[in-house]
């Protein structure tokens, strides 16, 4: 995605341009809103959000797909746990988990 000067606009001004950038993001001209020299929010059309959103969940559905597809690797292989294995695993995984925690 390019990014134009025109379409960065500190949180002052788009304050009193809203209705103007609102238009201008929904014809697709997406905008950064900066607030104190920052990039800080995006203005986009709806539609554009929904393609992202839909984009992020197909990710994870092929994250998911993949995350099965090693499990069902590892059970043709045999690395698998007995119930006492998985049981001490994940004793030592949450005892882990909250030492960090408390850090």
């Amino acid at each position: 995605m390019t990014v134009y000067s025109r379409d960065i606009v500190p949180l002052s001004a788009a304050r009193s341009r809203f209705s103007d950038l609102a238009d201008e993001a929904h014809s697709g001209e997406d905008k950064i809103i900066t607030k104190n020299g920052e990039a800080y929010v995006a203005l986009i059309d709806v539609a554009k959000l929904d393609y992202y959103r839909q984009a992020v969940r197909e990710r994870g559905q092929l994250l998911q797909l993949g995350d099965i597809e090693r499990s069902l690797d590892d059970l043709d292989a045999g690395r698998v746990l007995t119930e006492e294995q998985l049981k001490k695993k994940l004793t030592q995984l949450l005892g882990h988990h909250k030492k960090r925690k408390k850090k």
